[in-house]
């Protein structure tokens, strides 16, 4: 996370120089898993979340957003509602490491140079690229096959506000729909271990971030206007 962060800096005196705003910060929270192993609550997070997150704002309503978040998302059955999980007794710990980029729209006007406390509500979504261990669980023991790295949609709404002219707090939930199926171990992607697939194969694995963040603004005063 380290080598990112300081990537992240590198660009910053290129960005200053034209007529907008930018915001720096963290992301702090929790993580949970909706897949074919473990419980199917929705938003659960169980699992330390963190990351840190660069927001260029385009106008008083939309801002592209670039971010870097891990967590360790787990899964057991026994905490499951359904009776065939429950008894099956599987479990799994995978590492998520992802880097998403995209678009964040405020639904009301967010001025970061009208110093008055303002509140909105907000909605991100874009694309994200992540890693993770290709897990098969075999005999109800679960091992790591590989390391791979797949795609996901990120599906984000959140509420901010300005708590100081400089910082922003914000709470939101993020969704992740995945373009892979065995976060949790239940779809190996190795063929020699296809005879361990289990679970619904039509349907891929989600992960969610729950959490706060909070950001720095600094830079030039936007003009926003249309070009």
């Amino acid at each position: 996370m380290k080598k990112i962060f300081n990537l992240l800096l590198c660009f910053f005196p290129f960005i200053t120089l034209h007529a907008q705003i930018n915001e720096l910060g963290v992301f702090l929270g929790g993580s949970n898993f909706i897949g074919d192993v473990g419980s199917t609550t929705y938003i659960n997070p169980d699992k330390l979340a963190f990351g840190v997150l660069y927001k260029w704002n385009k106008s008083p309503r939309h801002a592209y957003r670039f971010s870097y978040t891990q967590s360790t998302v787990s899964g057991n059955d026994v905490d499951s509602e359904e009776s065939g999980r429950y008894n099956r007794g599987y479990s799994f710990r995978n590492n998520i490491k992802e880097l998403s980029a995209g678009l964040e729209f405020n639904f009301f006007d967010f001025n970061l140079h009208d110093y008055h406390t303002k509140v909105t509500p907000y909605i991100y979504t874009g694309l994200s690229y992540f890693f993770y261990d290709d897990l098969y669980i075999q005999g109800g023991y679960t091992y790591k096959d590989k390391t791979s790295s797949s795609i996901a949609i990120p599906m984000t709404l959140g509420i901010k506000s300005n708590v100081t002219p400089h910082f922003i707090i914000g709470a939101e939930v993020g969704a992740r729909y995945t373009f892979t199926d065995n976060i949790d171990g239940s779809y190996p992607s190795n063929s020699n271990l296809s005879n361990l697939r289990f679970g619904n194969l039509n349907n891929n694995d989600w992960y969610v971030f729950s959490g706060i963040t909070l950001t720095y603004t600094f830079g030039q005063k936007p003009c926003y206007c249309a070009e």
